[in-house]
């Protein structure tokens, strides 16, 4: 396991995250609080703090018996308000606009969109994938990006973006991380 500063703040992604059977009554009762109500579909925490505290959780592709495509759900409170603000700050259109003029930004972008499903699908049990293609729902799960992106070549919630980089690197993550170093708080 390795730790990775995030403004100050040491994260720890798990290779080997607990599923929700072994998760403490406390951080059951951490993460709801943190998102304000009972979380659905919840599988595992992705990333802890240093304090073990839940900045990541994993949620389930099937939720209420209906897709779900986010697979990773930022709930580190902190985090979520510098996103909140940078998102009506305009940020994700300034994202946008240097994507669409870089077709290296626009090819790192796809293959994160590529791991990212990959990574979703190795999550699914034999039951999930039986009943999302029965349903004809398998796009939802098979062929949609971070957040559940159709189109892979925009950026969309940035919560969903650096949920999932701080699981596992990707482009749009290390794009807000340069933007944060290079605007401190």
């Amino acid at each position: 396991m390795f730790s990775l500063s995030v403004n100050s703040l040491s994260v720890n992604p798990l290779s080997n995250p607990p599923s929700t059977h072994r998760l403490s009554a406390k951080t059951r009762s951490e993460i709801e609080r943190r998102l304000g109500r009972p979380p659905r579909g919840l599988r595992a925490v992705a990333v802890a703090d240093a304090q073990g505290r839940p900045m990541v959780i994993r949620v389930a592709s099937l939720v209420d018996d209906k897709p779900f495509p986010t697979l990773f759900w930022l709930i580190d409170p902190e985090l979520c308000r510098r996103i909140d603000g940078d998102e009506a700050r305009g940020v994700i259109a300034q994202f946008q606009a240097r994507l669409d003029r870089s077709s290296a930004l626009r090819a790192a972008v796809r293959g994160d969109h590529a791991r990212h499903v990959a990574l979703r699908l190795s999550y699914l049990t034999a039951l999930e994938r039986e009943v999302l293609k029965s349903r004809g729902q398998w796009a939802a799960i098979g062929e949609r990006g971070i957040g559940g992106i159709a189109d892979w070549s925009r950026i969309r919630c940035l919560h969903t973006w650096y949920a999932a980089h701080l699981v596992h690197r990707n482009t749009v993550g290390r794009l807000l991380d340069a933007r944060w170093a290079a605007q401190p708080l």
